[in-house]
């Protein structure tokens, strides 16, 4: 595919060997592509091609070559330095000072020596995921549904804190639920088992009734 030649929009331009030709022609296909928004993909590229590089949504790979030389007239085979100049100026400001200038003879630069100054890498991401990531608001998390276990684990939190009594400060850290699985031989379900911190407790037994309230 040449870069004259594009798919329907919006799909992107994929320039697989574009020799150039008409500077003008080529100026005005830019700007269809600037309006569009096309991404464009360059594998090798030369002469009026070249201005593929002034998009801001180009891209080459690393294996890609890209050849620049000055524009002449197709007739007398006459170098056109306003032209040239144009082809020029159209670069980035990183590559301009990578050329220097332009000749007469091809000046390649492979798509590796574009990526490390700064063009975009086709094989790379176009959107970093975790940018569009936002952290969960609190009305979000208040709605959130809730864990069984989590709930468990606040009711034996408060349960421990009440057996503490008030004068005595609920241990502060935290509070872990063990699930057993069910004993078939036994046919019952074991009781969750609640740890405070990293070593397991007892539950603490209830005071004994007074003598006074002791059944007859």
């Amino acid at each position: 595919m040449g870069y004259l030649s594009p798919p329907p929009a919006p799909a992107p331009v994929i320039v697989y060997k574009d020799v150039g030709g008409l500077v003008s022609d080529y100026q005005a296909q830019t700007e269809i592509y600037r309006r569009e928004g096309r991404e464009v993909r360059l594998h090798e590229c030369r002469s009026a091609c070249t201005l593929a590089l002034s998009l801001p949504n180009v891209c080459v790979y690393p294996h890609s070559l890209v050849k620049f030389h000055l524009a002449y007239n197709a007739i007398d085979r006459q170098t056109d330095a306003g032209v040239s100049q144009q082809l020029f100026d159209s670069y980035p400001a990183a590559v301009q000072q990578r050329l220097g200038g332009l000749t007469r003879q091809y000046r390649v630069l492979t798509g590796a020596e574009l990526i490390s100054l700064g063009m975009r890498n086709c094989n790379g991401d176009t959107m970093i995921a975790s940018r569009n990531r936002r952290a969960p608001t609190a009305s979000a998390l208040a709605a959130a549904p809730s864990s069984p276990i989590g709930d468990l684990a606040e009711t034996v939190r408060g349960a421990v804190a009440g057996a503490f009594g008030p004068s005595a400060p609920a241990p502060q850290g935290p509070i872990r639920v063990a699930v057993a699985r069910p004993d078939p031989a036994r046919g019952v379900d074991p009781a969750p088992t609640a740890s405070i911190g990293p070593r397991l407790a007892e539950a603490p037994e209830p005071p004994r009734r007074p003598l006074a309230l002791a059944p007859v």
